[in-house]
């Protein structure tokens, strides 16, 4: 049976520590995060411990008698209802929100924020591969837009980003932070950008056309932009290019290999 634990790791080179607002949840397979904000949801932020089990064998850890539902990923905004990815082949997107309860839904990545959502008021969730070009693209305001014709209200989400790569580590095109900046809404790319600039989500980099970007920065902003309000949202704070012993990296290690993410509908 999974339980909340004490990790037995110390080590500086291991992220396996107290992160407030996190909690390491440890059972027969090994070890996965849970996010304190959405503890009244079943959900898992998996770690490269499970590589090779896919999310027809993870979602028995978190949950028993769910039925599975993921996408083709294909760093877009598409945000389909779970019901449309019943098996496989899945179907291409990088979103699923929830339409029926027991519904487990699964993204994977290896440098780009995971993102789960979930209502407590009414049992919905999403789940949401968000890297530069999906949050670009407004992939997640596409989300919470479904979650509320679904009947969700905004001041009801909560929300959790998963670990992902850090600005620190994060070196993109000046085009990509602009594409980013005009992510956020409104008509001025100067305010825009400047707002990513005032919470440290792009910072210029020493090469000329270059910046640092923090993703998880850059998406909190959007999503107090779309109502969700500041202490709605988690991101946990581990960087899986800085933690080669936990997760996959492509920008570290240049191999496609993936982590999973994923949480239960309650109806």
């Amino acid at each position: 049976m999974a339980e909340a634990i004490d990790p037995p790791f110390d080590r500086p080179d291991v992220g396996f520590n107290a992160l407030e607002g996190w909690s390491w949840i440890g059972c027969y397979g090994g070890y996965y995060l849970q996010c304190d904000r959405l503890a009244e949801f079943e959900h898992g932020f998996f770690t490269r411990q499970w590589s090779g089990r896919g999310p027809e064998v993870l979602a028995g850890v978190i949950s028993a008698g769910v039925s599975v539902h993921r996408p083709s990923q294909i760093h877009g905004a598409v945000v389909l209802p779970a019901s449309q990815a019943p098996s496989a082949p899945w179907p291409e997107a990088d979103g699923l929100v929830s339409d029926q309860g027991g519904q487990s839904l699964w993204v994977c990545g290896a440098d780009c924020p995971p993102v789960l959502i979930a209502d407590p008021a009414s049992g919905r969730v999403a789940a949401c591969h968000a890297g530069w070009r999906g949050m670009a693209a407004r992939i997640l305001p596409a989300a919470i837009e479904q979650l509320v014709r679904s009947g969700s209200l905004r001041e009801h989400l909560q929300v959790a980003l998963g670990p992902a790569i850090s600005g620190t580590n994060y070196q993109v095109e000046r085009r990509v932070s602009e594409q980013v900046a005009l992510a956020l809404g409104g008509d001025d790319l100067s305010e825009r950008f400047a707002a990513l600039e005032a919470v440290s989500a792009i910072v210029p980099d020493g090469e000329p056309g270059r910046d640092r970007l923090d993703l998880r920065l850059a998406i909190r902003l959007q999503l107090e932009r779309e109502g969700i309000t500041a202490d709605a949202i988690s991101a946990c704070p581990l960087c899986t290019f800085e933690e080669p012993l936990l997760f996959h990296s492509w920008r570290r290690d240049q191999v496609k290999a993936v982590q999973w993410s994923g949480i239960v509908a309650q109806s």
